[in-house]
């Protein structure tokens, strides 16, 4: 018990990519230059869509929130990576460790929950053409979000409650951030009620919703596939693809950090998957989105060009 008490009063000490100090500064100047694209890409998006009012739609509504959540998932985990490249203070205090677990958390799972909002908007677009904008009113579009929003955050409640009720023995975390997997590592007594209990928890978060995503694109494909024309096919196919080459990025990624016993989690290689998860998907998802909508493109154009004529 006296090292739990000791993780409440020191912290922790974030280990990082330690292991592997060559890599230190090539993993830097990497991550610098792909915050800084996700900040732009993501922001990009966001402007763009307030400015030209022919991305004011349900499909860019929830494309901003996505950003929207990228940007602060991105930056709760980043900076803070950086500074620990660069330094040797590698040390975070139980609270900060605890906040950030937890806004980690929220925001992966609001993001599980809003890909399934998206793929709903899809399917009601593809599906349902002639009835697509009584379906995706305003106030449900709204209704929606906040729902994914909420649903994230009280799976995030509960989980770092339950992680927060057991002792911890020791504090060096084999990570760059503090996550899930490795906190239970460090669990200096039987977890198996409460790692039970946090999978329920996951699977619901996790498994339900890339269930239902499948679900909605198995009728896609079958309306896709009644489409007579090859333009109308490939158009189908060409505004679903973007959001299921997200969907697999993020579903791919969490289920294989989040959905293994933690007996068989390799901290090594669950480092790397989550500086994928972290900062190469939400660079990324802006670039998948807009280099295959002729809208943002076109809504590009027109800001730069407008920017171009003032001056």
């Amino acid at each position: 018990m006296g090292s739990f008490n000791t993780t409440f009063i020191e912290g922790f000490i974030l280990m990082g990519f330690s292991d592997w100090p060559r890599l230190e500064v090539f993993l830097f100047i990497f991550i610098l230059i792909f915050y800084s694209l996700t900040l732009f890409g993501n922001t990009t998006i966001i402007a763009l869509s307030q400015l030209d009012i022919r991305l004011q739609t349900p499909m860019f509504f929830f494309l901003c929130h996505l950003s929207f959540l990228d940007l602060c998932y991105t930056t709760s985990t980043v900076p803070q990576l950086l500074i620990n490249l660069r330094g040797s203070d590698r040390t975070i205090s139980y609270g900060g460790c605890v906040a950030q677990l937890f806004v980690v958390l929220a925001l992966g799972s609001t993001e599980s929950m809003l890909l399934v909002v998206m793929a709903f908007d899809r399917y009601a677009a593809i599906c349902r053409p002639l009835h697509y904008m009584t379906i995706m009113h305003p106030v449900l579009c709204q209704a929606l979000a906040v729902v994914a929003w909420l649903g994230g955050f009280i799976n995030s409640l509960i989980q770092t409650g339950l992680m927060m009720a057991m002792p911890l023995g020791g504090h060096h975390l084999n990570h760059f951030f503090c996550e899930m997997p490795v906190f239970l590592k460090l669990a200096c007594e039987d977890t198996g009620g409460t790692e039970a209990k946090m999978f329920v928890a996951r699977a619901v978060i996790l498994v339900f919703p890339a269930v239902l995503i499948l679900v909605s694109y198995v009728h896609i494909t079958m309306a896709v596939l009644r489409v007579k024309s090859v333009a109308g096919r490939r158009k189908a196919f060409g505004t679903c693809g973007s959001h299921l080459l997200v969907v697999s990025l993020f579903y791919g990624s969490a289920i294989y950090t989040y959905l293994q016993p933690t007996g068989s989690y390799s901290e090594k290689g669950g480092k790397f998957v989550a500086l994928f998860y972290t900062i190469v998907t939400p660079m990324l998802n802006p670039l998948i989105y807009s280099l295959r909508n002729k809208d943002v493109k076109g809504a590009l154009t027109k800001v730069l060009g407008r920017g171009t004529g003032s001056r």
